[in-house]
């Protein structure tokens, strides 16, 4: 015996009806149904809300939208009924809407919505619903009988949210349906005779006709109509299922079943396959929409099976809620969250040590009937905080003001202090019990993300882990959480970008070829979010295509570039483990870096110009990102790809001592004194190093030796030295007419003019054995670079073309240095080492 509820999206419209037509009749349900409970059509009860309130302020314009209402039911008659049939249910539903435009007319005269006329209102969503659906049946040749569910359901009399009165619902509902055999069907047949109620148990064989009950709907002792709650048509159908002692409840929603998380919210969450009784309920009560939390209860008491399923995907397996389950793959079912929370805060020193103070504090809530969400308290009993809804604080700040008023006017607690704006995320699972660690990697998650934790609750059970959050970061937490358990080890990075040109371009091409074999090979998802060139910036929170965004830059689809507006939009996302890289030269740009590490968004860059800047700067920079834990990568600002800076930090950090550097840091300059040899001149072989690509339109811009002066700069400030950009000291390579040339060509004329020279200076080196070399070099808290008259045993004779190298001696490699060497220029390796930084930021992922 199953009983199906079909929720207000299952009954929205013409197409949704028919889905349930054919769930109805599926030959492997069909002839097992004992009942079906619907909702109200989709938004219809917001409307009775808001219809309601319209009336009481003495709006007047409700009846245009009583109107709309009546006609969308009578259009779905039409579909579906023709003849006597639509002339039935057109009755009905005339008779049912003047009856509602009377109780709204009667709260118009009296300007007053109470609690317990607004449940009459609402309750016409359903009673449209079911007795029209009734109707329907029976034309498509599936006998049914629209049920009033205030005849069977009785609650208290606490409008809004009734308590059902399980004992007398159970009787009646069970005295009605041992009667409903052998009546008439449709629902112009009236209320079958009420017996009295008989002493019935087990379960009861199928009735037919097919009764059509009303969800949400239920009855006062007085005979007053009440309603369950929000969402309590899933009551409704717990209730009816536990009466008659179905094998199963399902719940009919749109979505295929309870998922890992708000799908809304996380993208790739997936539908859970089993869950328990108490790990629904915790993630029901933390806001998972599929299901009404209260559902549980009857259907837990009575061990039923709740099965979610999708209408509008019948063949999906769905959701099964059932007492005990498979622990399943993950050490967690599923996370859940609940998006508008306030916490109010109690503390004083009247509360250390004193019995009974807890027991004061909630009572005076209960009194209020204001439901405490979250509670937690300081291991020194000095402070207790708790979390309510919004609307629940005036009243317990009063009722806590009331209670405690001669505590807090002689000041031994506090006023209440109330924090807004928050949300609870809840993370769920049995497994949690017997699987360490758990806790740490979802505070890891959330800290790596920069998401601060205003407070934190675990129950006893050990199945929850609650942590209270600023609601701006829900989303962005959720994710985090999410791909910290369910994305089988892999780890993204939402990457945003800023410069396309020959090193970003590169960088571009290589996440483009890499990206699959990053995925499959090393469980590592790179998303490009957002790009910016010199002119235009471009953003996709689903991900761009690093094969075409330059295109799309330039094509005409991209807004223009405010970088201002790029910094904030990467902000305002907020998503979770998410980078910036700076592929530009540009002196602007750095300027970012501190408030982006601030906003917990790791920062990877080429660009030299931030570490080379002011030192305060630079200490800045990397207290952000040691004091939050966020990555701050910039191998690629000394010797492109070259493992220098990781180097560096791994002698400090294993406890060597750097006592000094040599290195040739240009690979301009490399590459001009390598091929130094007198077969060309000096400008000959500045030309021709123009021409291959190694120095920039101007090479005065490499020969003054700046650029590297600031990686020299970088590689002490790495040292521990405190030194400032005008404390390096600079050997001019060029004479200074050089420099004052106007023009590139003029530059080369006066070059020209110095081949002598330079030819003389090398002859000389030449005739000892020696080369130039332009080296830099970095000791006892001094940094200088000159052109210097390298031995043939010297490490800087043996670099090629444009090739880097580092020269290190420490404590440990004092009598052989340490020496790296390799390619110190090049868009391939330079994009390779940024590209090698944005993929160790995934690593450092949970």
């Amino acid at each position: 015996m199953l009983v199906l509820k079909f929720g207000g999206s299952s009954v929205g419209s013409p197409a949704a009806l028919e889905k349930i037509i054919e769930i109805l009749k599926d030959p492997v349900r069909r002839g097992r149904i004992a009942l079906v409970v619907v909702s109200a059509f989709s938004g219809v009860t917001d409307s009775l809300i808001e219809l309601s309130r319209q009336a009481a302020s003495g709006d007047t314009t409700y009846a245009g939208t009583v109107a709309f209402l009546k006609k969308r039911h009578q259009d779905a008659a039409a579909y579906f009924l023709t003849g006597e049939a639509l002339k039935a249910a057109g009755k009905n539903l005339e008779q049912s809407f003047s009856e509602l435009s009377r109780v709204l007319d009667g709260v118009s005269i009296l300007k007053e919505l109470s609690p317990r006329s607004l449940d009459l209102i609402m309750s016409f969503g359903e009673r449209f619903s079911a007795s029209l659906i009734a109707s329907i049946l029976c034309e498509r040749e599936l006998p049914a009988l629209y049920l009033d569910s205030r005849q069977v359901i009785r609650t208290n009399g606490d409008y809004g949210k009734a308590q059902v009165l399980e004992d007398e619902t159970f009787s009646l509902i069970r005295s009605w349906f041992a009667s409903v055999a052998g009546q008439e069907t449709g629902p112009e047949a009236g209320t079958p005779h009420m017996a009295p109620p008989l002493p019935v148990t087990g379960p009861l064989p199928v009735a037919s006709p097919l009764p059509v009950a009303a969800g949400f709907i239920a009855s006062a002792p007085d005979g007053s109509t009440t309603t369950i709650g929000r969402g309590g048509s899933d009551l409704s159908a717990a209730i009816f299922g536990a009466a008659l002692s179905a094998e199963e409840v399902e719940i009919w929603t749109d979505v295929d079943g309870i998922l890992t998380a708000d799908p809304r919210q996380v993208r790739n969450a997936f539908p859970i396959d089993s869950i328990s009784y108490e790990e629904a309920m915790e993630l029901s009560h933390f806001g998972a929409k599929v299901i009404y939390p209260p559902t549980i209860r009857p259907a837990l008491e009575r061990g039923i099976p709740i099965r979610i399923k999708n209408t509008f995907n019948a063949h999906s397996k769905g959701t099964l809620i059932v007492k005990e389950t498979d622990p399943g793959l993950y050490p967690i079912r599923g996370i859940s969250s609940m998006s508008s929370v306030a916490l109010i805060r109690v503390q004083g020193p009247a509360m250390v040590g004193v019995a009974g103070f807890s027991s004061r504090l909630f009572g005076a809530l209960a009194r209020r009937k204001i439901s405490v969400i979250l509670i937690t308290q300081s291991s020194s009993e000095f402070s207790i905080c708790f979390a309510v809804l919004p609307a629940d604080i005036s009243a317990a700040e009063e009722a806590i003001r009331e209670e405690f008023f001669r505590e807090i006017s002689k000041g031994e607690i506090d006023p209440p202090h109330t924090e807004e704006n928050l949300s609870i995320v809840a993370v769920v699972g049995v497994r949690m019990k017997s699987v360490p660690g758990i806790s740490g990697k979802v505070f890891h998650a959330l800290g790596r993300n920069g998401i601060n934790v205003v407070a934190i609750a675990q129950g006893s059970s050990e199945i929850n882990i609650s942590a209270v959050i600023s609601r701006p970061d829900e989303a962005k937490a959720l994710n985090a959480i999410h791909e910290a358990f369910f994305l089988a080890g892999f780890r993204s990075v939402n990457l945003f970008l800023a410069g396309t040109g020959l090193i970003g371009g590169t960088l571009l091409e290589q996440i483009a070829s890499q990206r699959e074999i990053l995925a499959e090979n090393h469980k590592i998802r790179i998303n490009l979010i957002g790009v910016a060139d010199s002119k235009h910036m471009l953003f996709d929170f689903r991900g761009l295509d690093p094969r075409t965004v330059k295109s799309v830059l330039k094509g005409g689809g991209a807004e223009a570039l405010d970088f201002a507006v790029f910094i904030e939009r990467m902000k305002a996302l907020n998503l979770p483990n998410s980078a910036f890289c700076d592929c530009t030269a540009s002196d602007s740009v750095p300027e970012n870096y501190a408030d982006i590490l601030r906003a917990a968004i790791p920062v990877v860059t080429p660009n030299k110009r931030a570490n080379a800047a002011s030192l305060d700067y630079y200490r800045t920079l990397k207290d952000c990102s040691r004091g939050r834990g966020i990555p701050y990568l910039y191998e690629t600002t000394v010797c492109a790809g070259l493992p220098v800076i990781s180097t560096l930090r791994d002698l400090a950090l294993s406890g060597d001592k750097i006592r000094r550097i040599e290195a040739v840091l240009s690979g301009t300059l490399s590459y001009i004194f390598n091929n130094f040899d007198g077969s060309r001149t000096f400008s000959a072989l500045v030309r021709e190093a123009k021409a291959k690509g190694y120095t920039e339109p101007d090479p005065r811009d490499d020969l003054n030796a700046m650029d590297a002066a600031r990686k020299a700069l970088i590689l002490a400030r790495e040292c521990g030295m405190a030194l400032e950009f005008n404390s390096v000291v600079v050997e001019s390579i060029l004479p200074q007419a050089c420099f004052e040339a106007i023009g590139v060509e003029a530059f080369f004329t006066e070059l020209e003019k110095s081949d002598g020279y330079f030819e003389k200076r090398r002859a000389q080196a030449a005739a000892e054995g020696r080369a130039l070399r332009y080296v830099a070099v970095i000791e006892e808290g001094a940094a200088k670079l000159s052109l210097r008259e390298e031995n043939a045993g010297s490490p800087f004779r043996s670099l090629v073309d444009s090739d880097n190298i580092v020269v290190i001696t420490s404590d440990r490699y004092s009598s052989l240095p340490m020496v790296i060497k390799g390619p110190g220029a090049g868009a391939q390796v330079t994009a390779g080492g940024v590209f090698a930084d944005i993929v160790r930021i995934a690593r450092t992922l949970v």
